[in-house]
């Protein structure tokens, strides 16, 4: 369970509570603790090298590189393998959209023990003065390409608001993810705001992405964007916000799907657990960026146990009252639990069984089946 006493910035680095949610034992990860005596585990070596395009980056100085943004800039071209030795790697790392089928793999198979992390926010200033970060700016890690693939990593952006008080720009991103074909296999994704951005690259690409048995942490918007994103056996958790006193707290999810786009977001077998008191979250709230004005955000949560955490009076709330929720795509099917309890069903759009067989992960990723291998 969550310390009330340890610092958010210690919460995300040890995060106890994330490791129970995806089947690991609890207790604080072991992340840059010490090296340890095989650091890459099953995957091979420098000197064993898996691959001839496979690269080793361990923070102990014992692989090819120290950190994972050198490994990527050496990694030129597509198809490159990155193996990460457990430790927590701060830095900012972006994929260039030129590097396609990149996969990188947490060493360990244990993603607390492998934490890429960083702490900027969309209103910290950059070094040579030109202004903010702004939300994109402020990701921890910048995916561009397609065909990225993540197993048993964190992506953390552990910016705090507590230690810059008044300030507007708070969003934090862990990760952004443009690239078509991405997918993720029991990864981590902490922060508070903005936390996982599923989007594209440009308006006109429908980019698929595929995030399975994950776990992700935050409290405004903390999974949002317009990619085609499955999410399947995930744990949304929402946190507590000290710097409030009444509800919301929160959004868990913001899509901005384009309007020609069918596919939004698709949440599948999941739970949506929170730390903060009962009805203090919405499920979701759609967001028409200003950049996209017929953006006609898409979510479906289906099959999925919505905590108290979640207002299961009024699950769902506008962004901007020009857009009301009401004339976006959002839908739900068969989910259980307190937060889906239908009170008022004006307020609870559900999918007929007949609508339902259309939105699954076979026909939101199309050809694109990267669950059919086992990980």
């Amino acid at each position: 369970m969550h310390r009330p006493d340890l610092s958010r910035r210690g919460f995300l680095l040890t995060t106890a509570g994330a490791g129970a949610a995806l089947g690991l034992t609890a207790g604080p990860a072991t992340a840059g603790t010490r090296p340890r005596p095989r650091p890459f585990g099953r995957y091979g070596s420098p000197a064993a090298r898996r691959t001839p395009r496979t690269l080793y980056v361990d923070p102990y100085g014992r692989g090819d590189f120290t950190s994972v943004q050198a490994a990527v800039t050496a990694a030129r071209g597509g198809d490159w393998t990155l193996v990460l030795a457990p430790g927590t790697y701060r830095e900012t790392v972006s994929v260039d959209a030129d590097r396609t089928g990149a996969t990188w793999i947490g060493a360990s198979e244990d993603p607390r023990d492998v934490v890429i992390v960083h702490d900027n926010a969309a209103g910290t200033p950059k070094p040579d003065g030109s202004g903010t970060y702004g939300t994109s700016g402020s990701a921890t890690t910048t995916v561009r390409a397609d065909a990225f693939t993540a197993r048993w990593i964190t992506f953390a952006n552990d910016w705090l608001r507590a230690d810059h008080p008044g300030w507007t720009g708070t969003q934090a991103v862990a990760v952004k993810v443009m690239g078509d074909r991405s997918a993720f296999h029991h990864c981590r994704f902490l922060g508070h705001q903005d936390t996982l951005y599923a989007d594209t690259r440009d308006l006109g690409l429908f980019a698929r992405q595929y995030y399975a048995h994950c776990y992700v942490e935050g409290d405004v918007d903390f999974v949002f964007g317009r990619a085609t994103a499955v999410y399947e056996d995930c744990h949304f958790r929402t946190l507590v916000r000290t710097d409030l006193d009444s509800a919301p707290h929160g959004f868990v999810f913001a899509p901005s799907t384009a309007g020609a786009n069918p596919r939004g977001y698709l949440v599948t077998g999941g739970r949506v657990s929170s730390e903060a008191p009962d009805g203090h979250y919405k499920l979701a709230r759609p967001w028409v960026p200003s950049s996209d004005p017929t953006a006609r955000p898409m979510l479906t949560v289906r099959e999925t146990r919505l905590g108290a955490g979640i207002d299961a009076v009024a699950p769902y709330a506008d962004m901007r009252e020009a857009h009301p929720w009401q004339e976006q795509r959002f839908r739900e099917y068969r989910n259980t639990g307190p937060g889906a309890a239908i009170t008022v069903p004006e307020n609870r759009p559900q999918l007929t069984r007949a609508e339902a067989a259309s939105h699954t992960r076979e026909a939101y990723l199309g050809d694109w089946r990267p669950y059919a291998r086992r990980h």
